[in-house]
């Protein structure tokens, strides 16, 4: 994975490509707009001209405010040139995000509580609720995966925690309390963990399934192209041949501790 972080004279520098266990890092979690900075961007040095160097420059503050030198940025760590590079990525996005040492969610269309007056809480969670960052499809693993999730007004206000937050969490996606407290995905049915995905949106049509490779820790080649439903069926074949071999795995374990029992 590469990752950023600022030099010695406070500047971005290049992301840097880890081949091995990756340092302490910090991830954002964001939605896409108009001139997100991209790879390239910052190679050729035009990114701080561009909208979306702003919330990345913001996310390295607060990576050292927490005592953090480096964070992943989507769309500025992986080259998507490279269709091998971009495969790598989305197999191991979840495992990126789980691994973080904490998430910050940028919530581009939610002010913070300090721009508000009058009705403030009230309106302050209306918008919170109508966010389009819940409504996209590669959010939901955002949201799950870290341990540590912190949410971030459009100014880099902090909003709170997925813990401290977890009840108006629960109510917009219906994933379950205990998901958001960090139990793991795993101990939920296939159908149940389909179903948060359910109202999710996202640009290309394929991703919808993509995006919860992860969820159902599962691994499976990119057919941009294919179209949604013929993602998905190939994700339900490979989380079907999953199931078998963990049961298959399952009742050899069984059957081996009968054999030494008898």
């Amino acid at each position: 994975m590469r990752l950023l972080r600022v030099d010695d004279h406070g500047e971005l520098s290049a992301p840097r490509y880890i081949s091995g266990d990756a340092p302490p890092y910090a991830i954002l979690s964001h939605t896409w707009g108009e001139q997100e900075v991209t790879l390239n961007d910052l190679t050729n040095g035009s990114s701080k001209t561009m909208t979306g160097y702003t919330k990345i420059q913001l996310c390295l503050e607060q990576a050292k405010k927490d005592g953090l030198q480096y964070v992943w940025v989507d769309t500025c760590c992986i080259d998507k040139s490279s269709s091998a590079e971009l495969q790598e990525a989305i197999n191991s996005m979840f495992r990126w995000y789980q691994h973080a040492s904490i998430c910050y969610v940028y919530l581009e269309d939610v002010l913070g509580r300090n721009r508000l007056h009058n009705s403030a809480e009230l309106y302050w969670e209306s918008t919170l609720r109508q966010s389009r960052w819940f409504t996209r499809s590669w959010t939901l693993q955002e949201l799950i995966a870290p341990p540590v999730v912190e949410f971030f007004s459009r100014d880099f206000e902090p909003l709170g925690d997925r813990r401290s937050l977890e009840a108006i969490i629960h109510e917009i996606t219906a994933i379950p309390i205990q998901v958001l407290r960090g139990t793991s995905v795993f101990e939920y049915s296939t159908e149940e963990r389909l179903s948060w995905a359910a109202k999710r949106q996202s640009t290309r049509t394929e991703d919808g399934a993509y995006s919860l490779l992860g969820i159902f820790n599962t691994f499976m080649p990119l057919i941009y192209g294919e179209g949604q439903s013929n993602a998905f069926a190939r994700l339900r074949r490979k989380i079907s041949k999953s199931s078998r071999y963990e049961s298959g795995e399952a009742e050899n374990a069984d059957t081996e501790t009968t054999s030494e029992v008898t």
